[in-house]
């Protein structure tokens, strides 16, 4: 599966934004897909993930309740909309899917066979 993600920019501390992830080819709804994200000189982080089926999203704890990952229609696109954007939330945001995997998985990079190429977030001050 090939990804693209996209939507990446500049946003001043407390606005929003939304990140978009489409596969090339085929839908996400037989895969497991998440959002990574990578800040200079730290290494890359779990953000969020949504089940293949669509009826489970996993948040790391340090964006939980700020930023919502989804699937959306075409069923080929996942969003992460992220809310109340922090400068901490800097980095290089990457989406990554993979065949179904355990829950305890998730989270994990190397879960993830499939990477798009990154799109830039930067919040400022």
């Amino acid at each position: 599966v090939q990804l693209q993600a996209y939507g990446g920019g500049l946003v001043q501390a407390g606005g929003s934004l939304r990140l978009s992830c489409a596969a090339s080819g085929r839908t996400f709804r037989d895969y497991d897909t998440a959002w990574f994200r990578q800040a200079p000189g730290k290494e890359r982080e779990f953000a969020a993930a949504i089940r293949w089926s669509g009826g489970t999203t996993v948040y790391a704890d340090s964006v939980k309740g700020r930023f919502t990952i989804s699937r959306g229609n075409p069923k080929n696109m996942v969003y992460l909309q992220m809310n109340s954007l922090k400068p901490d939330d800097t980095a290089t945001y990457y989406c990554a899917t993979t065949s179904r995997v355990a829950h305890s998985a998730l989270a994990m990079a190397s879960s993830y066979h499939s990477w798009g190429q990154g799109t830039q977030l930067t919040v400022s001050s």
